[in-house]
């Protein structure tokens, strides 16, 4: 005896199109939780499906996304199901758990599947970040860091390069973070700076180590 398991993640979704599939795979009984995710395992009608199974039963899906969407989970499932002598199928990816081959398709697709998600997850992500205007990845100076290394540049009179090693950036990213956000006016971009012994303004190091 087969019995099918469906699922929609939204309330406002329909669940028809799936039973539909599940009766014509030869279902004698289909459960359906809606408006439940993926995500967890805990959803009160795959708990009853699953109690109702029986050894030489068989759990059909319509896609494996249905049943779980993490590859732990998955597979936790349906070894589970395997040790209590129930098999699996997912209609959608030809899966059929009752073979080898079965068995190692599955672990096959529910891997490149969750590799999917979490490359979909990174882009959404990244793009998010560039809507907000952060770029995607942070400065290697931050606003307060950039407060000090102005002090020790014109209180202290450190070098570049000091400064540089100081906060573990290169020259250029120091550079750049003293000409940015109006901080070039207060005299690094043009306006000289003494400097004692070495003998060089911040406006020459900024000429001398372009961007």
């Amino acid at each position: 005896m087969s019995l099918g398991y469906a699922r929609v993640s939204t309330v406002d979704q329909n669940l028809e199109g799936q039973r539909q599939q599940l009766v014509e795979a030869g279902c004698y009984d289909v459960y359906a939780d809606q408006g439940k995710s993926g995500v967890t395992m805990t959803r009160p009608q795959l708990e009853a499906c699953l109690r109702a199974l029986q050894p030489g039963n068989t759990l059909v899906v319509t896609k494996l996304d249905r049943l779980g969407r993490t590859v732990r989970g998955l597979v936790e499932l349906v070894d589970s199901l395997h040790e209590r002598g129930v098999k699996f199928r997912s209609l959608t990816e030809g899966v059929d758990t009752t073979t080898p081959s079965g068995r190692l398709m599955f672990n096959v697709i529910a891997s490149v599947a969750e590799m999917e998600r979490e490359l979909i997850r990174e882009r959404t992500k990244a793009g998010l970040a560039v809507a907000a205007g952060k770029g995607g990845r942070p400065p290697r100076l931050q606003p307060h860091d950039v407060v000090e290394a102005r002090r020790l540049r014109e209180k202290e009179e450190l070098t570049v390069d000091a400064i540089a090693k100081k906060f573990k950036v290169s020259r250029s990213t120091v550079i750049r973070a003293l000409r940015t956000d109006g901080l070039a006016g207060a005299g690094y971009g043009g306006k000289s700076i003494s400097t004692g012994s070495r003998g060089t303004s911040d406006g020459a190091i900024a000429q001398a180590q372009p961007d």
